[in-house]
């Protein structure tokens, strides 16, 4: 699609039917505020470059705080065409549609363009990682608050930049903030709620390389199906320059999560509290057909050419991390195949070794591909009592969780968790939850104390076991 520097119209795009502005001059508002009170419609959205489906998943809903006018800026193509169709889909959907009115600009120079209209005052963005860091930075010296999708840095000079792009937002009081999905997820939470009960979970071990005290690993698939339609994946999404190799990418989620349910509302200072062990990184091997069913393109792109042997797209989107985080040892670990097996999804599995019991989230085909949560008590004596303390603990935690339960499994010295349906939320409905949290931490005009040197000691964890892996 060629199109010139401008604002595209509703004419232009008349295929996905959006309402969109006409004007290609309007003038700049004098002042957007960038303090917040809860307000309706106070938050103006811009979005910078929706290369990647978590972009429209994040408007999957509506928010009263969030004017449903949002202005787009990013290039001309494939990527651009299959947001503002999504998001068409929700505006138009049966049951409970969105409005959302899209501005689009896609001139080459979009970046400068959002920096120096300011339409907006939080800035959304999703899309290919190859320049996001540097976006970033732009964006909070341009005064924008930052929600952006995981990763914020795919390398260690991104690392570098991110940052510093912490510092300026510091300066220009902007809230730069990653999407954080999976503290959303009910089993997650619960295995952090248990961990905080001494008397079932103990404290948490310390561990070893060979038995790590705590243990995430994740299984992702290149084909699989998002909002009901298979997802088509850009072409981008398979160059580890542009997406970021699997250690760099899922794992954020992981190494957040160990941050977040090991050590709650600490602060992690990378330079002192992490210490590096080993990583290492292997390919997942994609033929031309499974690329095509991926991607819709015929061929592989040039810039795919340095990844591809006899034939065969290989793609490093596996990893594996060892660590020590406060003298705890932590392994995370992430493996991308092709497609899932009928009936199956993406899957996580999580342990917490605590010194009375361990957490463990299971999630494969014995648990119908539902992430269940069991409890299994260390020793294999007094197990009345270990019940009957655990059985104690579920009924305080049912103040906070209605309906909670758990249930001895047969034949095993363990409990599964019983969680009740309306705690369980699906991984889209999470961007959703995630947005409603950064809306609170904009009324309240700050992060946690602990979130931006925690996002940074992640971030350090990532991109330092690439590099370590690469040796």
């Amino acid at each position: 699609m060629n199109v010139k520097p401008r604002l595209l119209t509703g004419v232009c795009l008349s295929t996905l039917f959006l309402t969109l502005s006409c004007s290609t001059e309007q003038k700049m508002e004098t002042s957007i505020p960038t303090t917040f009170e809860g307000k309706e419609n106070e938050i103006k959205l811009v979005t910078l470059d929706p290369g990647h489906f978590h972009a429209h998943l994040v408007k999957k809903a509506s928010y009263p705080q969030v004017d449903p006018q949002v202005h787009v800026y990013a290039p001309a193509g494939p990527d651009l065409q299959a947001y503002l169709a999504a998001i068409e889909s929700y505006n138009t959907r049966a049951e409970d549609p969105t409005d959302w009115k899209m501005e689009v600009y896609t001139g080459a120079d979009f970046l400068e363009k959002m920096v120096s209209e300011k339409k907006g005052n939080v800035m959304v963005t999703a899309g290919n990682n190859r320049n996001k860091t540097k976006n970033l930075l732009a964006a909070v010296k341009g005064g924008f608050h930052v929600l952006a999708d995981k990763p914020m840095a795919i390398d260690p000079e991104g690392f570098n930049v991110l940052k510093e792009a912490f510092e300026e937002a510091a300066k220009n009081d902007v809230l730069l903030f990653d999407i954080m999905t999976e503290r959303f997820e009910i089993s997650t939470i619960l295995q952090k709620e248990f961990s905080l009960v001494e008397e079932v979970f103990g404290t948490l071990q310390s561990g070893s390389l060979e038995e790590p005290a705590v243990t995430k690993e994740s299984v992702h698939h290149f084909y699989k199906t998002v909002s009901g339609k298979p997802l088509q994946r850009p072409g981008w999404f398979y160059d580890v320059t542009q997406q970021g190799e699997g250690i760099v990418d899922v794992t954020t989620h992981l190494v957040d999560l160990v941050q977040w349910e090991c050590f709650p509302g600490k602060i992690i200072d990378y330079t002192k509290d992490i210490e590096m062990i080993n990583a290492t990184r292997w390919a997942t091997d994609l033929t031309l057909e499974e690329f095509t069913r991926s991607t819709g393109l015929t061929e592989f792109p040039e810039y795919l050419n340095p990844y591809i042997e006899n034939g065969i797209l290989k793609v490093y989107g596996n990893g594996e991390i060892n660590y020590k985080i406060n003298g705890v040892h932590a392994k995370v670990s992430v493996i991308w195949n092709y497609v899932a097996p009928e009936g199956s999804a993406d899957t996580h599995y999580s342990i917490m070794r605590g010194s009375k019991a361990n957490l463990v989230i299971r999630q494969d085909k014995k648990e119908n591909y539902r992430p269940e949560l069991y409890i299994e008590p260390i020793s294999s004596t007094g197990l009345k009592e270990f019940q009957d303390t655990l059985f104690a603990a579920v009924q305080k935690l049912s103040a906070k969780f209605p309906g909670l339960g758990v249930v001895k499994v047969t034949d095993a010295n363990a409990w599964r968790v019983e969680i009740p349906a309306e705690f369980r939320t699906s991984h889209e409905d999470h961007f959703r939850e995630v947005t409603e949290k950064y809306l609170e931490y904009l009324v309240d005009g700050k992060l946690p104390d602990w979130e931006v040197p925690n996002m940074i000691a992640k971030y350090f964890v990532t991109t330092s076991a690439l590099e370590m892996a690469k040796k």
